[in-house]
C-alpha cells in the first residue's frame, strides 16, 4: 500500500552580525547592535522510520493505520511511517525477511509459519480480534451454522487449504473431496442457489447482498472457533528488539487511530484510503466501518478488557495447539518464538 510520508522541515540558523571598523590603522571588531546574538536552534531528532506493508490494497479494515498517519498521531510520536500497499502477488513475509519491509500485517498463521520456518520473527499486537472469513450460502438451505456444511461442496481459495481449512477439517469433520476451487468471482456463487463459497464478513452483504433479494447467510469462522488472530502487525525479531520504543510508540499511535475511527467517520483515514484505492468507494467504506463495529472486530474480544490491539498467551497456546492437531505444525514446536505481548501489556 501507497507510501505516505511527512513534509520536510527546513530549520533556519541566524548568525550574529559581525562588523570590522578598521579606524586609524587600528582594526575594531564590533557588533552591530548589542541586541542581536547569536542564535543557533537545535534541530529537533530524526523521526523514527518505519516501513510497513499492508496485506491487501488499501481498504477499510486499514483504517487505524491511515487514521494514524492522517491525524498526525505517528508524527507526534516521533515516527516517519512509510505505509505500502500490499496485494494478491505480494509476500509480506519474504518482503520482511529480505529487509525491505520493517513490519507487515498479517495473522497468527504469519508469524508462526515463518518461526517453523526457521526465521526469527514476531507478532506484536492484532488489531483484530475477530477473523473475517466467512462462508456464505444461499438463504432457505436449511444451513444455520458451520457443523450444517459437513458434505457439502464448498468453494475455496487455493491458500485456504494450509488455512483455515485444516481448522474445519480438524473441528468440524470436514474432507477434501468437499473442496471446490473459486475463482473470486460472485457470479459463480450467484448462479447456483446450492452454492457455498468462501467470503469476508465485512463484505458479503456487499458483494453478494447487493444482487440477492435476501441477503445471504454469513457463517463466520470466528463464531465457530477459530480464534486466528487477524490485523496483525510483524517484524523480524532482531529488528524489533533493536527498535522497541519505535515499535512501542507504533503499536500505541495505530491503536489509538483504529480507536478514533470506532468514535467517529474519521473522514482523514478515509481520504487517504480511497486517494490510493479510488474503486474501493465511500458508500463501501461506511458499509464495512459498520459491519467493523457492530461486531466488535477491533474492540471485542481481548481488547474489551485489555484495549485495542491486544492478545493473550492463552489464546496463542490455544489456536496453536488447534492447527498443530490438524497437521500445520509439530506438536513439539516453540509457538512462543512467534509473539511477544511486551508492547500491548505495557500500553
Amino acid at each position: 500500500m501507497n507510501a505516505a510520508g511527512g513534509p520536510k522541515r527546513v530549520w533556519p540558523r541566524l548568525a550574529a552580525l559581525i562588523e570590522i571598523i578598521f579606524y586609524g590603522g587600528v582594526a575594531l571588531l564590533g557588533l552591530a547592535a548589542a541586541a542581536v546574538t547569536l542564535f543557533s536552534p537545535t534541530p529537533p531528532p530524526a523521526s523514527d522510520k518505519i516501513r510497513v506493508g499492508l496485506n491487501w490494497v488499501p481498504e477499510t479494515e486499514h483504517c487505524g493505520f491511515f487514521q494514524a498517519q492522517a491525524a498526525g498521531l505517528y508524527r507526534k510520536a516521533g515516527l516517519d511511517v512509510d505505509i505500502q500497499s500490499g496485494g494478491p502477488d505480494v509476500n509480506l513475509p519474504l518482503l520482511v525477511a529480505g529487509g525491505r519491509l520493517d513490519l507487515g500485517l498479517g495473522d497468527s498463521f504469519t508469524t508462526l509459519n515463518m518461526v517453523n520456518n526457521g526465521i526469527a520473527a514476531q507478532t506484536v499486537a492484532a488489531f483484530f480480534q475477530k477473523d473475517p472469513q466467512t462462508l456464505v450460502v444461499h438463504p432457505g438451505q436449511g444451513i444455520a451454522s458451520l457443523a450444517d456444511l459437513k458434505g457439502h461442496p464448498i468453494m475455496v481459495g487455493a491458500y485456504a487449504r494450509q488455512g483455515y481449512w485444516l481448522f474445519l477439517k480438524q473441528r468440524y469433520g470436514f474432507t477434501d473431496d468437499q473442496l471446490r476451487p473459486y475463482n473470486f468471482n460472485p457470479a459463480v456463487f450467484l448462479a447456483d442457489p446450492a452454492a457455498v463459497a468462501q467470503g469476508y464478513i465485512t463484505e458479503d452483504g456487499w458483494v453478494f447482498g447487493t444482487h440477492m433479494t435476501v441477503p445471504p447467510v454469513s457463517l463466520l469462522l470466528a463464531d465457530g472457533g477459530f480464534d486466528n488472530y487477524a490485523q496483525t502487525v510483524f517484524g523480524l525479531t532482531p529488528w524489533i528488539k533493536a527498535h522497541h520504543k519505535a515499535v512501542q510508540r507504533f503499536v500505541a499511535a495505530t491503536a489509538e487511530g483504529y480507536r478514533e475511527c470506532l468514535a467517529g467517520d474519521a473522514p482523514g483515514a478515509m481520504k487517504l484510503v480511497l486517494a490510493q484505492n479510488p474503486e474501493h468507494g465511500e458508500p463501501l467504506y461506511h458499509f464495512k466501518m459498520a459491519k467493523m463495529r457492530a461486531l466488535h472486530m477491533v474492540d471485542g474480544g481481548d481488547a474489551a478488557r485489555l484495549g485495542v490491539g491486544a492478545m493473550t498467551d492463552a489464546r496463542w497456546a490455544s489456536f496453536f495447539h488447534t492447527m498443530a492437531a490438524a497437521g500445520l505444525y509439530p506438536a513439539n514446536m516453540d509457538y512462543h518464538k512467534a509473539y511477544t505481548l511486551e508492547f500491548v501489556r505495557s500500553r
